[in-house]
Parts: structure tokens; sequence; C-alpha cells
């Protein structure tokens, strides 16, 4: 399941892709504009500086800019950076879950197939295409 760090950090990225381009965003108005406590989207806006997908400036006029266009950031990798994987099963998530099971597992390769369909699925979205409203 998604949770609302995930779902938070797209928000905040179609936010920032529908502001003037390499103008920074004031977090405040974004958390103003998105119905969200500026200090939970603290924490995800960390999360997304320190994965290189936005950039914050300091001071007078400071605030938060795309580093790419919206174009080149997918739904994948924004939701990957705020919830840490996408993987359903605990075993699928990283080499420190290896399951002693594994190589007898009959389940396995559903799992593998769900968790392809979700990376293909979020990572073939972008925050251009949410923009635009092309998925409807």
């Amino acid at each position: 399941m998604i949770s609302t760090k995930g779902r938070y950090a797209i928000r905040f990225m179609i936010d920032l892709a529908e502001q003037p381009e390499g103008q920074p965003v004031p977090l405040s108005d974004i958390a103003q504009r998105q119905d969200i406590s500026k200090k939970y989207l603290e924490i995800i806006v960390k999360l997304l500086v320190s994965n290189k997908m936005v950039k914050g400036f300091s001071g007078k006029g400071g605030g938060y800019c795309l580093i790419k266009k919206p174009s080149e950031y997918t739904v994948g990798e924004i939701l990957t950076a705020a919830e840490g994987t996408l993987a359903t099963v605990a075993c699928l998530a990283d080499e420190d879950n290896i399951c002693p099971r594994m190589e007898n597992c009959k389940t396995l390769p559903m799992w593998k197939k769900y968790d392809s369909m979700i990376h293909d699925f979020f990572y073939g979205i972008t925050i251009e295409d949410l923009v635009k409203g092309l998925l409807h």
C-alpha cells in the first residue's frame, strides 16, 4: 500500500511542476495549496532533496525547484524515494531480506510478476502526464 508520504510526494512534485520554471517555490505556499502540514512536508522534501529530485534555496526568495523537466520524473521514482521500496513482499524488497525458502517457493513467481506490473505501471507515468491529465 502506498502511504501518505508517497502520495504527498507526488502532489508536491505536481505542484512544483505547475509553477513557473526555475522559480523557487516556498514550502509554506505548497503546504497551503496542497492542504498538507508543513512539518510533514519537510520530512518528504528532505527525501526528495537527498534523492536529487528537487533543489532547495534558502533565504529571501527561497524555496524548492525541480531539477529536471516534469517529463523526466516518473511516479515510480518519486514513490521509491518517499517509500523506500515498492516491493509487495519482504523477500523482494532488497538483498537483506532473502528468504531461505526462495528456491522452493511456489508463490515467488506470482509476487515477481505482480511487482513487475506495479513497476511498469508507476515507472510509465511521468509528472508531466499527471499535470496534463493524460491518464483519463
